[in-house]
């Protein structure tokens, strides 16, 4: 099923259970802010135990692919990276670890500060959802290949700064870009 439309029934049903809690008891904002965090906790350990899979092993089949250019760092050419396929693996399971963080500071200012308490309920599912479905969480904890949408490197979902920026966002395999873009002198170089 579409992630994208199992993530609008969860918010529509999440809606629906905040507007049935009484946020304004203490005992069940007690038992919300629980929810939340044991929810982040979750979605933190399968990221860590993902990580621990992927350091385990230890593939180091090389990986090459070309990064469209960021005009947000002011780059205009397309960038040749060469790695392998577990330092990609980290890289991509680092980014979702700060993202969970980036989620909790996000809500911890929204809670706290501007004392809005519906987010939390909200946002309490999702994140477990969200780990569970990671490309690189069907690798490397539910054994689905790796080929197809899985496989390395991931296809990106077009944002919104790729369409401000006339970006696409995408990576390119193919023999022809990796060698234009080496022979261009961006990337190609191994990172260690």
């Amino acid at each position: 099923m579409n992630p994208a439309v199992t993530n609008i029934g969860i918010m529509l049903v999440m809606m629906q259970v905040s507007k049935k809690l009484d946020l304004e008891d203490p005992t069940i904002l007690l038992y919300v802010r629980i929810a939340y965090l044991s929810c982040q906790a979750i979605a933190l350990l399968v990221y860590l135990y993902t990580r621990i899979k992927v350091s385990s092993k230890n593939d180091l089949t090389t990986l090459k692919y070309v990064e469209s250019p960021n005009a947000m760092a002011g780059e205009t050419e397309p960038k040749a990276v060469v790695t392998t396929v577990k330092e990609y693996d980290l890289k991509q399971v680092d980014s979702l670890i700060r993202s969970v963080f980036t989620s909790l500071a996000m809500m911890g200012f929204m809670h706290v500060y501007m004392k809005y308490t519906n987010p939390l309920v909200m946002q309490s599912v999702s994140s477990v959802k969200s780990a569970l479905e990671a490309n690189i969480v069907k690798i490397h904890v539910f054994g689905t290949p790796a080929s197809g949408d899985l496989k390395r490197p991931f296809k990106a979902a077009p944002g919104f700064l790729d369409a401000l920026t006339g970006g696409s966002g995408a990576v390119a395999t193919d023999k022809a870009s990796i060698e234009s873009a080496e022979v261009a002198g961006r990337g190609g170089i191994k990172e260690e």
